[in-house]
């Protein structure tokens, strides 16, 4: 066991007998064996006082039905959120629905894991309610659940209940809820927040976690009973600064986040008009900030070590894949990796996201002009666009429908619109070396990447809640994707008005080239049989198509469906049926 130090041993073959006193695991709370902490660690329990004096450690709400009350922010309407509330009153006079919410997340430290809303309208009245009917023993108080005790909204510090990864804290700040699965601890006299997460993300404690609680679970008792062994105030606030904004900025840099302003490769900082080069200009600042933040976390390790003396105990290394930056591919990717794989994923995964980036401007989610969200509430058209931005560079998609086809059928087709992007983003000069590059990344042509991976990349960025729908026939003949917060009763009508264009006048008009070039006099015998194995490439296509049109996309048409984002993409999806993609666990 690694983390055996210091202990009285015997050896015997290939066994160990620790010995240790029972005295000794009296000093811990909870008297947990925990036979491979050394002395000196032992005796920081009688040296410190509990956390649970110097904090407020509080459990977060429980919702009762997730599926209603939560969402990811991204799909609601940005104008019904509010995320800067301090207190309830606050929250209650913004009239807003949506507030931030914390679930705790995966293995992140500092800052982050910041996507989670929860219905706290007027007080989580919604929420409240339901409390009440479910659980009628509460005897009318739903707050024995609910927990709204007036600390809602305060800045904390919170950390995950149940995790498999190594134990992580973050800052929340202002505007948050948490939920029963975020642990939180509030700010009390004798310990600041900063004070509170460089020490409760040291080495000392992780390693201290482990006697409380060697289950994949650390609750507020394992929290309460850790030593408080306060770092200088002064020195940690500097400290705490340095690791929240790197952690912060890197959190910001993707889509998923709600403070995203724009595609970390569009930022003028890295830009130059090679793609090539502003991605490595990107990397080397992503490369120091991971390098300034391990330098750092490894010096909080050593100064706590030193200065309770665990020189003996402990190690302040801090391994590269625990700095928790998503730029940091051996924490994104693991450490399992040659350098050259971890480059290449990461390399790959940020063509990706400029992929998606674009497209969102091409819907008019984000613009080049403006950072930030630009079209995010339900039933924005393009003069709510225009209004915002009155000359853009790279305009949004003005009827919110985008084919995505084998082929450029439409001026409007998605990889068209990608080239577009490329071209104003980065110039025309370089614009061919530019794709080829981005083309060289993903690993194959940027068509054949929209119409095999996008989708699925979307998916999964967004947690199997899209923003962007994939109308999409049985066999993916006809694509075209909409913006959900753009959406309209008539959408789909204009969608079944792009696929009849394209059966009915586009295909059609092809096929009739290739039936003249069969029969013609002039043709060779080649060009005759390429022709006919077209003619019945097309066909089956044409028979699909009308299937689809007959089945599925004219009738959905006519019922002009209304959708609620308040209700979130799981209710919304399954409405258009086999119109849209399928995604496993959200289709209806």
């Amino acid at each position: 066991m690694s983390r055996i130090q210091s202990i009285d041993t015997d050896q015997a073959a290939d066994n160990y007998l620790f010995r240790a006193s029972a005295s000794d695991f009296s000093k811990i709370p909870g008297e947990p064996i925990a036979y491979w902490l050394g002395e000196k660690t032992l005796s920081l329990f009688d040296k410190y006082p509990p956390l649970g004096t110097l904090t407020n450690p509080r459990v977060g709400l429980l919702t009762s039905d997730n599926d209603r009350f939560l969402r990811y922010f991204w799909e609601v309407e940005a104008s019904n959120y509010c995320l800067t509330a301090k207190t309830d009153e606050e929250a209650a006079l913004s009239s807003k629905r949506w507030f931030p919410h914390n679930k705790g997340g995966g293995f992140r430290k500092w800052s982050g894991n910041y996507d989670l809303l929860v219905d706290w309208e007027n007080y989580g009245e919604r929420i409240k309610a339901t409390v009440l009917r479910k659980y009628p023993y509460l005897k009318g108080n739903p707050n024995f659940v609910v927990h709204d005790d007036g600390y809602y909204f305060r800045p904390c510090i919170t950390w995950s209940e149940i995790g498999t990864g190594p134990l992580s804290f973050r800052i929340l700040p202002n505007g948050f809820t948490s939920n029963i699965k975020g642990m939180c601890c509030y700010e009390r006299p004798g310990a600041t927040l900063q004070q509170l997460l460089l020490l409760c993300n040291s080495k000392i404690v992780s390693y201290i976690a482990e006697a409380l609680n060697p289950t994949v679970g650390f609750g507020i008792n394992n929290f309460k009973s850790i030593p408080a062994a306060m770092p200088p105030s002064d020195w940690a606030g500097k400290c705490a600064e340095v690791l929240i904004n790197s952690s912060n900025t890197d959190w910001d840099s993707y889509e998923t986040s709600w403070n995203f302003k724009e595609h970390p490769l569009c930022s003028s900082d890295v830009h130059h008009e090679l793609l090539s080069v502003t991605y490595q200009k990107l990397r080397a600042h992503w490369r120091e900030t991971t390098l300034t933040m391990h330098r750092l976390e490894e010096e909080i390790n050593r100064t706590f070590i030193e200065s309770n003396n665990l020189g003996d105990e402990l190690t302040p290394d801090v391994p590269l894949e625990e700095i928790t930056l998503t730029c940091n591919p051996y924490y994104r990717y693991g450490n399992n990796k040659s350098e050259e794989e971890l480059e290449s994923l990461l390399l790959a995964d940020t063509m990706r996201e400029l992929v998606s980036y674009a497209v969102g401007c091409m819907f008019g989610r984000y613009a080049l002009e403006e950072p930030g969200l630009i079209l995010a509430n339900q039933g924005d058209i393009i003069k709510d666009y225009l209004k915002q931005i009155p000359e853009p560079s790279f305009p949004a998609d003005d009827d919110n429908v985008i084919p995505m086809l084998d082929g450029d059928w439409f001026t409007d087709d998605i990889t068209e619109r990608f080239r577009e992007f490329l071209r104003i983003a980065f110039g025309e000069e370089h614009y061919g070396e530019n794709l080829r590059f981005v083309e060289q990344a993903l690993g194959k042509d940027i068509r054949k990447y929209f119409l095999k991976d996008f989708y699925n990349d979307h998916v999964r960025r967004y947690k199997k809640r899209p923003i962007y729908w994939l109308f999409s026939s049985p066999n993916g003949s006809f694509n075209a994707l909409i913006y959900m917060h753009r959406y309209q009763p008539h959408t789909v009508g204009t969608v079944l008005e792009y696929l009849r264009d394209f059966k009915d006048e586009k295909l059609q008009a092809r096929k009739n080239h290739l039936e003249a070039v069969s029969i013609s006099a002039g043709a060779s015998q080649g060009d005759k049989t390429k022709a006919l194995k077209e003619i019945e490439k097309i066909n089956k296509i044409l028979a699909e198509l009308d299937d689809y049109e007959r089945d599925v996309l004219y009738p959905l048409a006519t019922e002009q469906v209304e959708i609620d984002l308040d209700d979130g993409v799981k209710a919304n999806y399954p409405k258009f049926g086999d119109a849209l993609k399928k995604i496993t666990g959200l289709s209806g």
